[in-house]
């Protein structure tokens, strides 16, 4: 058994008025031998009290009951959705014994396609999360909402500042694309910015999401992880980051994100890391995080299957035509969701393991830009990932 029972000290009575409490009406690991029945639960929490793969964030590891006791006193409106707290990942005596644990416990989590919530630890444990998708042959895509890139230096060992390379260098390579969510320029070198280019990943800086917060919805969709660091949320809206800036997104930013992500059928797993409590203020960080639960819970409550195939008859399509003589672009809008995407379908990839890759989200901009007989950047780059 790889998960120990939830703290008693994270049950404690809400201070505001009304029932159906997270605390109250969720299955939650509470003794040795009472843990939750899975059966038909399609959501789960579980914690991990890692830190040894932190830079500089000593501390994160100690978070995780702040973020219940914050998310335990918030209502549940979705009496349709089951959900389980599975308690915490046990502390292995090295840091590869805990990996190995989040990834068995993730991966019996797929199989019964239950949904994970990860709190705590440092981002490293991105890795374990990619590493569960091996066994089933196919390419994954990883979005990270951070602002750096964590590809660290070469032969680093694995921590948070290095997953990334990990993830690119591990062997076999199913990793499809990874695009990162929010970066801020003067906490990257150029060197790392035209190692992103080279790689074809997506990277995209604070300042332009921040200019549209709806422009990240295409970009968390198409994604089948999607890491938090919260180093990427400003340090007034949440202190409790050991590497906390002034810039970044706010928490209303920050909660519109993660509902994106419980809407997106494709996303399999979440995880909310870095966060350290020594170093919040009022429990404003552990209280942001678990609002950032309530939003993704409220997506996924809405999650509807609007992915495209190709005998999808649920939307619309558009061709666009590029100059004269160019391959047409092809888009569609979903008839109820009014989602968009790109139909790449014209590909004829030998390799089976890209047909999910053949439908690529974007957003109505990119389709007002090729209207505009200009080809749009994500359509050029998953073309040369397509090749």
């Amino acid at each position: 058994m790889f998960l120990e029972p939830v703290s008693e000290k994270c049950f404690t009575e809400t201070t505001r008025p009304g029932k159906n409490t997270f605390g109250e009406t969720i299955s939650i690991y509470r003794k040795e031998d009472d843990f939750p029945d899975l059966e038909n639960v399609q959501l789960v929490l579980f914690g991990i009290k890692e830190e040894r793969g932190a830079i500089d964030n000593r501390g994160c590891g100690d978070g995780i009951d702040y973020v219940r006791k914050a998310f335990y006193q918030l209502f549940n409106h979705w009496d349709d959705l089951k959900i389980a707290d599975l308690g915490d990942i046990k502390t292995g005596n090295e840091i590869s014994d805990t990996y190995y644990a989040v990834n068995q416990v993730l991966t019996e989590l797929m199989k019964r396609h239950i949904v994970p919530i990860i709190l705590g630890a440092s981002q490293d444990m991105t890795y374990p999360m990619y590493q569960v998708y091996e066994p089933t042959g196919r390419l994954v895509n990883i979005a990270a909402i951070d602002p750096l890139f964590d590809i660290g230096n070469d032969n680093e060992q694995l921590n948070s500042h290095s997953y990334l390379s990990h993830i690119i260098l591990h062997q076999p390579n199913f990793l499809f694309n990874f695009t990162n969510i929010g970066y801020q320029s003067y906490y990257v070198d150029n060197e790392s910015i035209e190692l992103m280019k080279q790689l074809l990943f997506d990277t995209y800086r604070l300042g332009n999401l921040k200019q549209n917060i709806e422009l990240t919805e295409p970009l968390i969709r198409n994604a089948n992880i999607l890491s938090i660091d919260m180093a990427a949320i400003r340090a007034a809206d949440a202190p409790g980051v050991k590497n906390a800036s002034p810039n970044g997104f706010n928490g209303e930013e920050a909660c519109r994100m993660t509902r994106y992500a419980g809407l997106s059928f494709k996303l399999s797993s979440i995880g909310f890391f870095e966060y350290n409590p020594h170093y919040d203020i009022n429990s404003r960080t552990a209280n942001l995080i678990a609002e950032m639960i309530w939003y993704f819970i409220d997506g996924f409550s809405n999650r509807q299957d609007d992915i495209p195939t190709l005998e999808s008859t649920d939307f619309t399509r558009y061709n666009v035509q590029i100059g004269e003589g160019q391959e047409n672009l092809i888009f569609l809008c979903h008839k109820i969701s009014g989602k968009w995407w790109m139909d790449m379908s014209f590909m004829k990839a030998d390799d089976m393991r890209f047909e999910r890759h053949h439908f690529i989200p974007c957003s109505k901009e990119d389709y007002d830009q090729a209207m505009r007989n200009e080809l749009p950047d994500k359509w050029w780059q998953f073309y040369q990932k397509l090749m």
